[in-house]
């Protein structure tokens, strides 16, 4: 006869991996104010994002999670708002237009704005549209065509954004970084600097009124990303970062991504599985 374990027993086996799980990953689910230094509540967060002009959702683009956050955060936002993402590019946004103005549903949008359903993985995305839609609000191409990225990164000097060294180093390290370390030639990687410059400078150029924007969270960060562009903007920035192993405060986290001014709040998140890229 095969035993059965009281449910007492089991659910003290839950809590023990329970506990198990949140000393391994402490910050995991916590929201983190950088101004303040303070952990705080997802209800102040929506509320300072409900006054914000602009409200920047980073995201690590294949984490599930981060984006079931992004939704609620969007749920939070109450009035008329526009939603710009990245994940479409400005030069279909005609297209996306005529969509709307057919009626047309999240797959029809998709379909109308050439969104790359398998590079980014429609389904995490489908729901913010489908917000989108309910509340009538616009949807905003966002990005650089892949055509002008290229061109970019071919002639650095078709971005025709004024120099800055300090953030094209910081870029660098950023882009070696995703790179496993490995730094590209020098000509290339000044191409993809002033690539990912001229992506920001195209979706601050696209953020009016009540606008959010979903994007990866280097292109949200505060001191190197789209809120660069919008010096004067009512802006709220919000980074929604992978636990790390060996990381209990987010202090820890200031020695390599992460610097104090990069966003305005860390909001912590489970880690996606993923296969390590830089493993031979």
């Amino acid at each position: 006869m095969r035993h059965t374990p009281p449910v007492r027993t089991l659910l003290s086996l839950a809590s023990l991996l329970l506990a198990a799980c949140a000393g391994t990953y402490p910050l995991e689910g916590r929201i983190w104010d950088a101004r303040a230094g303070a952990f705080v509540s997802s209800d102040e967060v929506f509320a300072h994002a409900a006054a914000a002009t602009h409200v920047i959702l980073g995201e690590t683009h294949d984490n599930a999670e981060h984006h079931r956050l992004q939704r609620l955060a969007l749920e939070a936002l109450l009035g008329p708002r526009a939603l710009a993402m990245e994940q479409f590019d400005s030069e279909h946004q005609p297209a996306i237009d005529a969509a709307r103005a057919q009626g047309a549903d999240a797959e029809a949008i998709a379909q109308a704005g050439r969104f790359d359903r398998k590079g980014w993985n429609w389904p995490l995305y489908k729901p913010l549209v489908e917000l989108a839609l309910a509340r009538g609000w616009p949807i905003v191409a966002a990005n650089l065509s892949r055509a002008d990225a290229r061109a970019i990164v071919r002639d650095p000097a078709l971005s025709r954004l004024p120099p800055d060294p300090g953030l094209a180093r910081a870029l660098e390290a950023d882009i070696a970084d995703s790179h496993c370390g490995e730094r590209p030639e020098p000509k290339l990687l000044a191409g993809m600097v002033e690539a990912q410059r001229a992506r920001d400078a195209r979706m601050a150029s696209l953020l009016k009124a009540n606008t959010v924007l979903v994007t990866g969270n280097g292109h949200a960060r505060r001191d190197r990303g789209v809120p660069l562009h919008l010096p004067r903007a009512n802006l709220l920035s919000i980074g929604y970062i992978e636990v790390e192993p060996g990381k209990r405060a987010p202090q820890d986290y200031l020695t390599g991504f992460l610097s104090p001014a990069s966003f305005d709040y860390v909001w912590f998140t489970p880690r996606a599985e993923r296969a390590d890229p830089c493993k031979p």
